[in-house]
């Protein structure tokens, strides 16, 4: 019990490291780099599958990427971009830290159920999964609106 209450903070304390750095990486320009490293750096975390003990059922990892995938809307929907002198920033959202919170909760509230029909190498290789499913999808709408209001930058710098 005292590991599991141990995790817990330590979820905790990065997901509010998380937040923190979001609110922190709105006051500098984005870039396309800082958009996409973020889920290339994480899909390296896939090589955990090497070892059998985070082997789970397809049906389990398929729960996982369809809650992911879900878990993603708010994301998108928080998640705004503008252009102030030629680069494009990230817009700072409430809601964003809202989603970020609720998604804290409901990841500890599943966790507890999740672990007692997994194993914990099983439960971590599901919200691993769970993240990359949200990550992804999310990051990749925020590139497509990056190079949207890239190309309207370049056309109003060509016009003026």
């Amino acid at each position: 019990m005292h590991a599991a209450w141990m995790s817990s903070v330590i979820v905790v304390l990065f997901a509010l490291t998380v937040i923190f750095v979001r609110l922190k990486a709105s006051k500098s320009p984005t870039s396309a780099k800082k958009i996409l490293i973020p889920p290339l750096g994480m899909s390296t975390g896939f090589l955990m599958f090497v070892a059998p003990q985070t082997h789970v059922r397809w049906s389990y990892a398929g729960l996982a990427i369809l809650v992911g995938l879900l878990l993603s809307f708010p994301l998108v929907a928080t998640s705004k971009m503008y252009v102030s002198g030629g680069d494009i920033y990230l817009k700072r959202s409430k809601g964003f830290v809202v989603v970020l919170l609720v998604l804290l909760v409901l990841r500890l509230v599943l966790h507890q159920y999740i672990q007692e029909y997994v194993t914990i190498p099983q439960t971590a290789a599901l919200f691993f999964v769970l993240a990359f499913s949200m990550l992804l999808p999310w990051r990749i709408v925020m590139y497509l609106n990056y190079r949207r209001l890239l190309a309207q930058a370049r056309q109003q710098n060509l016009q003026s």
